[in-house]
């Protein structure tokens, strides 16, 4: 799809948690149209244009939803709460991105993300989950405490309505008992080394990462070992912070490890 830059109305904003704000824009519906993955550009001003996300798959009703990081050291994170509280119109950009769900495989679908990540990955559940009720999909997510994790029970709430939904959540700083449950997995520490222990053959799979570049890389760094095809591994960040390859060779990184 081409990008177009329009005006929307700021229908809803919510607070998920104090960090977090949900924002619900609404527009033309033909030109709020987008590809699940796919992200938006806000405009702040005349040079300054931020991306966030789509947390939501298209649905021609005009409206999507954003997953928002207020970061108040950050002075254009201020600015934006205030112009998104205040604001009635707002300037945007869309679609961005190639990292989209592909609609034509069938392949188990394993998602990873780290923080306010997750609004990538809720798009591509949300259209995997419409398109094909079969399609297996296991979902990573990573913060640094439990609070971190925002739409916790919106991850629960599709295990529950689907015995095809896993949920793996990740935390440096761990869980208290109780918080496991049928395909409800809980991980202490980093994202890379829970995989490590606990993902097995990721070769048939379609994998999406969406986080920093550096979470992203240590985790196509263990998937590779774990059978990870090239072809089908999705990130946004292989667009903006690319390396050479994007995923090494299996020999390579074992050459590493012994060296």
């Amino acid at each position: 799809m081409t990008a177009r830059t329009l005006t929307c109305q700021v229908i809803e904003v919510e607070d998920l948690t104090p960090d977090v704000f949900r924002v619900i824009l609404e527009g033309r519906a033909e030109a709020m149209a987008h590809a699940p993955g796919q992200y938006l550009e806000m405009c702040l001003d005349d040079d300054c244009w931020v991306p966030f996300s789509i947390a939501s798959r298209h649905r021609d009703d005009g409206r999507l939803e954003l997953h928002i990081q207020h970061w108040p050291e950050r002075s254009n994170s201020a600015q934006l709460r205030a112009m998104l509280v205040e604001a009635q119109h707002l300037t945007v950009r869309l679609p961005g991105g190639d990292c989209v769900l592909d609609g034509e495989s069938d392949r188990p679908l394993t998602l990873i993300a780290a923080g306010t990540g997750f609004a990538q990955m809720k798009a591509i559940v949300e259209a995997a989950l419409h398109a094909n009720p079969e399609r297996s999909i296991s979902l990573w997510w990573a913060a640094k405490e439990r609070r971190d994790l925002y739409a916790e029970s919106l991850a629960r709430q599709w295990v529950a309505e689907s015995d095809k939904v896993s949920f793996h959540a990740v935390c440096e700083e761990g869980f208290e008992q109780g918080f496991a449950d049928e395909r409800v997995h809980a991980h202490h520490g980093r994202i890379d080394a829970a995989l490590a222990a606990e993902l097995g053959d990721v070769s048939g799979h379609d994998v999406y990462l969406s986080g920093s570049p550096g979470m992203v890389y240590a985790c196509v760094d263990v998937l590779a070992s774990l059978g990870l095809d090239p072809s089908r591994v999705f990130s946004d960040v292989f667009a903006y912070a690319p390396r050479d390859p994007l995923v090494p060779v299996v020999g390579s990184l074992v050459g590493e490890k012994q060296s």
